[in-house]
């Protein structure tokens, strides 16, 4: 008989989201991570975006501001999509990032502060909730007498530029892309909720811009008996309560504002 013992065979552990269906919302060229995280946890992943990113409707205001860059000193950035849309045009205007080396920078979350530092540049705040109000925190006993510049979309909550001029800051917002809904998705969405095979069990929303187009999407109705039965999971509580505005509840709220933090939530749900 042989000395020799042989260890017992170990079974993969069940990954948590086996036998999920899950729709993504988020723009296309954006999806890919969270796709990627949720399928490494078992989910079958549907991408039917809801968001469009588009190039401002005149960059005349961006380039202005860009040409003057000297005057701010703040920059705060609150999407990755801000970011590269900023970059991007400085790069277009034959700008390099060292132009914004005098800046103090704030990036709203870690994402956000990822793609800055790409560009070589050093984020001096990132506050400890990735929302609005939390930027605000951080920055009040900061800002008083600055000149900050805060780069968004077109239709943004008004939360940052309010309440730091309050803090005595002179808050100057530009627009660097706007957000628009891809009609294409629109017959994709309705055959995905209409045939059984492909009907989602859970649905992610990533900001408040994916909650208002979905259920522009949608069409006229109540959104939540359009989507009774399926989980309605949330990055975090300004889409949350977007998403109850519309009229949808809440099933999973990520308790950190992350990509991971959203995935992670929808596996704890399990």
């Amino acid at each position: 008989m042989s000395g020799k013992s042989h260890p017992r065979r170990q079974h993969p552990a069940a990954k948590p989201l086996a036998g999920e269906r899950v729709l993504i919302t988020r723009a296309q060229d954006q999806a890919g991570s969270l796709a990627e995280e949720l399928e490494a946890l078992g989910a079958t992943v549907v991408e039917i975006p809801a968001i469009e990113i588009r190039p401002p409707a005149s960059y005349v205001a961006l380039d202005a501001t860009l040409n003057n860059i000297e005057n701010y000193d703040w920059l705060i950035l609150t999407s990755v999509n801000g970011v590269e849309a900023l970059f991007a045009r400085m790069q277009t205007l034959g700008f390099g990032p060292e132009k914004l080396l005098h800046l103090d920078i704030a990036a709203i979350g870690p994402a956000t502060r990822e793609k800055i530092e790409e560009h070589g540049l050093p984020v001096d705040v990132v506050p400890e909730k990735y929302v609005a109000e939390s930027v605000v925190e951080a920055l009040w006993e900061q800002v008083r007498g600055k000149r900050v510049l805060l780069v968004r979309a077109k239709v943004a909550r008004d939360v940052i530029p309010e309440e730091l001029r309050k803090a005595g800051a002179r808050v100057h917002v530009v627009e660097a892309y706007e957000t628009v809904v891809p009609e294409e998705s629109r017959a994709r969405l309705k055959k995905a909720l209409h045939d059984p095979r492909q009907r989602p069990t859970a649905i992610t929303f990533t900001s408040s811009s994916t909650a208002r187009n979905f259920v522009a999407l949608l069409g006229p109705g109540d959104p939540a008996q359009s989507l009774h039965g399926i989980a309605i999971a949330s990055i975090g509580p300004v889409t949350s309560a977007t998403l109850r505005e519309l009229g949808l509840p809440v099933d999973v709220e990520a308790k950190e504002y992350t990509i991971p933090g959203l995935v992670k939530a929808l596996a704890e749900r399990k």
